[in-house]
């Protein structure tokens, strides 16, 4: 796929999925030769059952289909998959665009219209309108998904041997499909690390879609994650659905009901999922990401887990350490969240002199990176560091947060001093090379 083609028509057709569905072998392989260069995939059915066959096989971004066909036309034929549960964008081909014809395709959830004879500019233009207009709406609706469940976005900081693990497990998975199951106490990261999982794998163009299942009320949990099938107005894709091609992330997977458990089982073992209504069953390319911070095993033993669902989720699991147990992570974590908070509230920042860092260092943090993001926004709110992390240099500073490097070396050489000047041992403790606390020693004694 050359630069040209993306310019001229946009990176959306060019990831789409397209069915073509004509009873003329011509018109088929016409825009089936136009589409194919351009597109992702490009499927073809020769009548409206094959096409319904093809839905069952795959999922679709749009059909393009003729209005007048042997046995049925294409109208009847999207009003009627709409209701089993069809939410691929639709473009109607026809020699016939009266009034009565438009007013039908509005109400059976028509896209567009081109007219016969057509050049292939003009269906080009269709489609790349269509499926614009197609991808904002799923951005919207992922954006207003992401605002609703205030869901985290930050980094995987630190260096200490624990978070070289992770990351380490995580550079493993990356090119894998294979489902993963992180634990660890509430705070921890486990939503980040997934989110890092995401864009470290080939899927990282893809929508990363995390639900809290603990936040939507268990009547509402099929409807917000199979979608609603049925005509214009009532039908919904739901978030699996709007995630398709990209990562899913379930948080609080301890907490879902036992009814949503045996279908998430069957979604895990088909990759398909029937929304609420609907008759057929629409296929899914997921990666799954599960987290909580509670025993599923005991829930298991309580039997309020189902375990057939625990070993499907089961497959890898990543436990996030705690925040006591990444200690020489503390002092890169406060320097960040100092930096992006003073920059997001419109404040100076405080400065992390040595006394306040060693206190943060020395503090258990039960909440773990949460607990010390929150504290470092509401020590900025107030414009002091509470009692307990006060150090000598406890005001808010004229000048800005001292730089990372600065920091950083305060905290290779405080941990230097613990070793008894063991740079091997140093090393090891930060989760990094010999060669490189050699590399930082030497250039700070220039």
């Amino acid at each position: 796929m050359n630069s040209e083609v993306l310019q001229d028509y946009g990176p959306a057709l060019a990831g789409a999925s397209i069915l073509v569905v004509d009873d003329e072998p011509g018109m088929r392989n016409f825009l089936t030769k136009i589409l194919e260069p351009r597109a992702r995939r490009v499927m073809e059915a020769a009548s409206p059952a094959e096409a319904a066959n093809r839905l069952d096989e795959a999922h679709f971004d749009l059909i393009i289909l003729d209005n007048i066909m042997p046995g049925q036309r294409g109208l009847d034929w999207v009003s009627a998959q709409r209701k089993m549960g069809l939410y691929a964008d639709t473009i109607l081909i026809t020699a016939y665009a009266d009034v009565e014809t438009a007013i039908e395709a509005l109400r059976a959830g028509v896209n567009d219209f081109v007219l016969k004879p057509f050049r292939a500019n003009q269906i080009l233009n269709a489609v790349s309108r269509t499926l614009d207009r197609s991808y904002l709406r799923r951005d919207n609706a992922l954006l207003r998904h992401e605002l609703s469940s205030a869901s985290s976005q930050g980094q995987l900081l630190g260096r200490s041997p624990a978070l070289s693990d992770v990351r380490q497990m995580l550079n493993r998975l990356a090119p894998l499909p294979t489902p993963v199951l992180f634990t660890g106490e509430s705070g921890t990261g486990k939503e980040v690390a997934a989110r890092t999982l995401h864009a470290m794998s080939d899927r990282a163009e893809k929508p990363f879609v995390a639900i809290n299942c603990a936040a939507i009320a268990p009547d509402r949990l099929a409807q917000e994650l199979f979608g609603v099938a049925g005509p214009e107005g009532a039908r919904a894709p739901g978030l699996f659905l709007l995630a398709d091609g990209g990562t899913l992330f379930l948080d609080e997977v301890a907490q879902m009901p036992e009814a949503f458990q045996a279908a998430l089982l069957r979604v895990l073992e088909d990759q398909r999922i029937r929304p609420v209504g609907g008759e057929r069953d629409i296929p899914l390319n997921l990666r799954f990401c599960f987290a909580t911070n509670a025993d599923l095993t005991e829930a298991v033993a309580a039997g309020t887990f189902r375990a057939d669902l625990f070993h499907r989720m089961n497959v890898v699991q990543v436990a996030m350490p705690r925040l006591q147990d990444r200690s020489e992570d503390i002092v890169e974590l406060a320097a960040l969240f100092m930096q992006q908070f003073a920059t997001t509230l419109g404040v100076p920042a405080l400065e992390l002199d040595d006394q306040t860092l060693l206190k943060l260092a020395r503090h258990d943090w039960p909440g773990n990176v949460r607990e010390l993001r929150n504290v470092i926004e509401r020590s900025l709110i107030l414009g002091a560091f509470p009692s307990e992390y006060e150090g000598s240099g406890n005001v808010i500073g004229s000048r800005a947060i001292e730089s990372l490097e600065l920091v950083e070396q305060r905290h290779i050489l405080h941990v230097l001093d613990l070793c008894g000047g063991n740079r091997a041992e140093a090393a090891r403790r930060l989760g990094v090379s010999r060669k490189t606390i050699d590399r930082k020693c030497a250039s700070w004694a220039e």
